[in-house]
């Protein structure tokens, strides 16, 4: 189930390598939209499910202008490199091995798995403002629709 939330707070910064092993950092996205979604695991189904939707969903944000998907999860450099090109990714995968910008962003969470509590990434999304700021949220989300979601409420959030 997925919870929008309508909150107006600044984002927390970060400074990640993608893919290439760029740096990105917040700062780099200023000026633009940003969608900034955590996920578990690269390559995995529900992982691959989202990240392929925002991929094939690619032509229906740029249509909205200047706006950027950027996915975290906490797989290496190398394996978002595999993941993105054997799935044609379109759009930037940042590596947190430490798991500290999937901290701030309040996406590490206990999960149950079989009958252990362990630690992982929840699948989580913010829309960031071109000024900085979380303007939607979206806890626990369901990877099938979630990027035609996000693309409405972009469209709403654009809009003005």
């Amino acid at each position: 189930m997925s919870y929008i939330i309508k909150i107006m707070k600044q984002a927390p910064n970060f400074k990640l390598q993608d893919q290439d092993g760029k740096w990105h950092e917040l700062k780099d996205y200023s000026g633009r939209w940003l969608v900034l979604y955590f996920y578990p695991k690269d390559d995995t189904p529900g992982c691959t499910t989202e990240a392929c939707s925002f991929r094939d969903g690619r032509s229906d944000i740029a249509d909205l202008g200047s706006v950027d998907v950027v996915g975290v999860s906490i797989d290496s450099i190398e394996s978002h490199k595999k993941f993105a090109q054997k799935h044609q990714l379109n759009f930037t995968l940042l590596a947190d091995p430490d798991h500290s910008v999937v901290e701030a962003y309040g996406s590490w969470k206990k999960k149950r798995f079989f009958s252990k509590t362990i630690p992982g990434t929840q699948r989580n999304t913010f829309i960031i403002s071109p000024e900085g700021n979380i303007v939607k949220e979206y806890i626990g989300v369901n990877p099938i629709n979630h990027s035609k979601e996000v693309v409405e409420d972009l469209k709403r959030l654009i809009a003005g």
